[in-house]
């Protein structure tokens, strides 16, 4: 058949389009039947690695969102050969499965961070956001010197509630803080105590002085803690190479 006379013959031209499109999402859809998740395992000696956000990091995470970051900056690395050499091991599917709503962006007027967690220290971050073209002489980034004000958070317990609502992990019991014992290990489980909330971010800040300021818990604090955690959760390391194939 020519391909001129499919072109010519709309009603040929619709059915024709039809089984394409038909074929295209039965191997798309078809598979989702035959695995368990599409959403990777990513366990070390049998506890989850990647955990919700902790207080201070989910406000830092607020402050991210509030200041329009993901406009200009995508979280997320796919999986081609140029994007790994510069930013790393493609993302995850479990990296992002706590996140309300996603970060993964869809321009990058900057890098991505994905895995910008480690990378650079936290005074680099400090200078950079209060003043980028300090550090980075080609940057197009606006300062962001109010960032040194004081950190709100008396609204913390409500924020982990909500996201708790819509399946995050945060524990109110003694059943679910022990379940997450279990899930992600003491250390993180603590963390995720809606009613220590505030403690716990003040203790994050006090241990870590993300801002060089110890005397202040300051939105700076939240929003390097938030930057320091991203792509630090997996290991990569420890896993087999393939592992997170059998996952697509």
């Amino acid at each position: 058949m020519k391909h001129e006379s499919i072109e010519t013959n709309a009603g040929l031209l619709i059915v024709l389009t039809l089984i394409v499109i038909s074929i295209g999402g039965l191997v798309e859809i078809v598979p989702l039947y035959f695995i368990d998740s599409t959403i990777e395992e990513v366990k070390v000696e049998g506890k989850e690695t990647i955990h919700p956000y902790t207080p201070l990091q989910l406000r830092g995470r607020d402050i991210y969102q509030r200041e329009g970051c993901y406009t200009c900056h995508s979280q997320m690395i796919r999986p081609f050969r140029d994007e790994a050499l510069r930013y790393g091991h493609y993302s995850l599917a479990a990296e992002s499965k706590f996140d309300h709503p996603f970060q993964w962006g869809s321009k990058r007027t900057g890098p991505d961070l994905a895995r910008v967690g480690k990378k650079y220290s936290n005074e680099w971050h400090v200078q950079h956001l209060i003043e980028p073209r300090s550090v980075v002489p080609e940057s197009i980034m606006p300062n962001y010197p109010w960032l040194m004000k004081p950190l709100a958070y008396k609204n913390l317990r409500d924020r982990m509630r909500a996201l708790k609502m819509v399946g995050v992990p945060y524990s109110e019991t003694t059943a679910e803080y022990e379940a997450n014992v279990k899930r992600f290990g003491e250390d993180i489980a603590k963390n995720l105590d809606i009613l220590h909330a505030e403690e716990n971010l003040l203790a994050q800040a006090a241990s870590g002085n993300y801002d060089g300021n110890a005397k202040d818990v300051t939105e700076m604090d939240a929003l390097v803690s938030y930057l320091q955690l991203l792509g630090t959760m997996v290991d990569f390391s420890k896993f087999d190479e393939g592992h997170f194939a059998k996952f697509r």
